[in-house]
């Protein structure tokens, strides 16, 4: 297993093929795709042929950027995943934080956990300028998660979304932290 970040409760680690049945049963949740197509199951043949190999096609870069398999480090079993990437047309200092947890994860703190985790890694590691994140309004839970982690509301803002999604007429929020800003938190200022 190639670990690229562990914490208290979750080890990141790359993705491999073996991890379509994982990837899939997490996409086949409506609950966890409500925000991100309405609710609809990605196929397996998606995950296998597309979302997977575009994930493991970072690691040739070597472990700067990518998605990385959250694992439970109690019980050893997979609850999601995270994100930590430059977005097409973005700097590359600029990365964005993203993250995909089992409803069963949820409320857990896991994902506040692992964005910290991240953030620091993007700042002290990676010379990152700033990390962003970005969610339907209506997503609350996800909203709350990037303010637990430390960044900071940016705008509403709103985007094209290729699925109709119940709430995406309230746009979207961006929320990031600069480098400064982190340091500053973790220095004990604001």
């Amino acid at each position: 297993m190639h670990v690229y970040l562990e914490t208290d409760r979750l080890i990141l680690r790359r993705f491999t093929a073996d991890d379509v049945d994982l990837a899939t049963a997490l996409d086949a949740d409506p609950a966890v795709m409500r925000y991100i197509n309405g609710g609809r199951p990605t196929p397996r043949e998606e995950i296998q042929d597309y979302y997977l190999p575009g994930w493991m096609a970072y690691y040739k870069a070597g472990d700067r950027y990518g998605f990385w398999a959250a694992i439970e480090k109690r019980r050893g079993v997979f609850i999601g995943w995270f994100h930590l990437r430059p977005n097409e047309g973005d700097a590359t200092d600029e990365p964005e934080l993203g993250f995909r947890l089992l409803a069963s994860a949820w409320g857990q703190g896991y994902a506040t956990e692992g964005s910290r985790a991240l953030l620091q890694k993007a700042f002290t590691d990676l010379g990152a300028r700033r990390v962003y994140a970005q969610t339907m309004v209506v997503n609350v839970a996800s909203s709350r998660v990037m303010e637990k982690a430390g960044l900071r509301f940016v705008r509403v803002f709103h985007a094209p979304w290729p699925d109709r999604i119940e709430g995406e007429d309230h746009g979207d929020v961006e929320y990031a932290l600069t480098r400064e800003e982190w340091e500053a938190e973790q220095a004990g200022g604001s």
